[in-house]
């Protein structure tokens, strides 16, 4: 082993911290304000104080937790997280803040991705469209089975193909973000097969269709209510108001 590298074995107790630690104080167990006792971390999960420094890193990247000087790392509040890190929105997903953050993100795809299907009706090539088309007939097929994962993989490769189609490089990027919450369906242990599932998957083939037809205003349309179906989804199942 190359000197002064992690062993094999301290990146997955390393890994294992990080998503310890990170959903304590996403759940809110590590209070904002706390202060990480590391000689206590260490003891409690057997690590060298090494790794557990490198995860101190992992979580500071992310706004979890900020190093002062003299009082040691200090737990920090949401408003300090990184909200569009995929690991943070697995955390969220997971704990009591699931609906809060299916709600802000709603919001944001509401505004991004029916712009998404405008562009990407003008810039997809018929190839690239009838791969959208594909992976939306999947999900009919999923929907109709009643096979979640396979709906839930064919309904990322969908909007990954959408966002990356639309030939907007930042509207690309934001395909890891909204993988991450699709996938969060899975961690927040409900079934991916819902009552609302056959009229999402075609909403989905709507949007495809105009995709490979090249018609920009009817994929912006057929997109925002695809998006705002999902709204109404998420209202109906959390009880709260998405607006």
């Amino acid at each position: 082993m190359t000197p002064g590298l992690p062993s094999s074995r301290d990146r997955g107790l390393h890994g294992q911290v990080v998503d310890v630690l990170g959903q304590e104080v996403v759940d809110g167990r590590l209070a904002p304000g706390s202060i990480l006792n590391l000689d206590q971390l260490a003891v409690r999960f057997s690590v060298s104080r090494s790794v557990l420094r490198e995860a101190v890193r992992v979580l500071q990247s992310l706004g979890l937790v900020e190093p002062r000087q003299r009082t040691g790392t200090a737990v920090q509040p949401r408003t300090s997280w990184d909200l569009m890190s995929p690991q943070v929105i697995l955390w969220r997903g997971r704990g009591p803040e699931y609906f809060t953050q299916m709600r802000e993100l709603l919001e944001l795809r509401l505004g991004l991705e029916p712009v998404a299907a405008r562009l990407a009706a003008r810039a997809m090539d018929p190839l690239q469209a009838s791969l959208v088309q594909e992976a939306a007939r999947t999900m009919v097929e999923a929907a109709r089975s009643g096979d979640g994962r396979r709906y839930l993989e064919a309904d990322v490769a969908f909007h990954t193909a959408l966002l990356h189609g639309s030939g907007n490089a930042v509207l690309g990027h934001f395909a890891t973000q909204v993988e991450a919450l699709l996938r969060t369906r899975v961690e927040e242990a409900r079934f991916t097969i819902t009552e609302w599932t056959p009229s999402a998957a075609e909403a989905h083939l709507a949007v495809a269709d105009a995709l490979l037809a090249g018609d920009a205003d009817a994929a912006f349309t057929r997109c925002w209510h695809l998006i705002e179906g999902t709204v109404d989804e998420f209202t109906s199942e959390s009880g709260t108001d998405a607006g």
